[in-house]
């Protein structure tokens, strides 16, 4: 997949996308039945493998009786049937933070990976490297560090996520937050500086400036 962000990224800024706002066409996987153990999520009829959960993804819990019903990050896939899961932290370095102790959990596993992924060749394009750029003599391998690129892409996904919630008109709500963030998305971009490493050896040797899209030696 061609993405700089994944569902975590987009979960920092609008929960409510994996709650209530989730794409019900994509849906990797949802069930009952399930058990939390502090960050130990268990679901005996699952198969996270096969529907393509991994980390950085996002699912969402809730118990009948309401005390538990919130989102959180899958740091990490250790089966079919088991996932380690957290409260959403502020870095991915840090340990996973204790979620609950339930059972008889629904559970929900939703994506915007495809926007991400379209997000991404997009940018590709825009910044003229493979693979949105065919004819480039550099591509994404030769980014020095693509965490630059990940608020753009966020920004991205959002827009695309809200037009696609949206009556189509920037008048209805969706619509306006669409246009939020695709503003965002736009400046973004003009912003950011993408370091190319062209010889592999840990420093930009040439940068892609957003503003105007052009090299810019080292």
């Amino acid at each position: 997949m061609l993405a700089f962000s994944n569902d975590v990224d987009v979960l920092k800024y609008e929960a409510i996308l994996f709650s209530d706002l989730y794409f019900a066409w994509q849906v990797l996987c949802e069930g009952r039945g399930g058990a939390i153990s502090g960050t130990t999520f268990t679901a005996s009829g699952a198969d996270f493998i096969s529907a393509g959960v991994g980390a950085g993804g996002v699912i969402y819990l809730r118990t009948e009786d309401g005390t538990l019903d919130g989102v959180y990050e899958i740091v990490s896939v250790n089966s079919a049937t088991e996932l380690t899961i957290s409260i959403l932290r502020a870095d991915s370095s840090e340990s996973p933070v204790w979620v609950a102790q339930a059972s008889d959990v629904t559970y929900r596993v939703s994506t915007f990976g495809p926007q991400a992924n379209q997000v991404g060749f997009e940018l590709t394009q825009y910044f003229g490297i493979q693979p949105g750029s065919p004819d480039s003599d550099y591509d994404t391998s030769d980014i020095l560090d693509t965490a630059v690129l990940q608020h753009v892409s966020v920004y991205g996904v959002l827009a695309k996520i809200y037009a696609t919630l949206s009556n189509g008109s920037e008048d209805d709500s969706f619509g306006q937050k669409s246009w939020h963030y695709q503003r965002l998305y736009e400046k973004a971009k003009e912003r950011c500086r993408v370091g190319i490493d062209i010889n592999g050896d840990g420093v930009a040797d040439t940068g892609i400036l957003g503003g105007s899209v052009r090299l810019v030696r080292d």
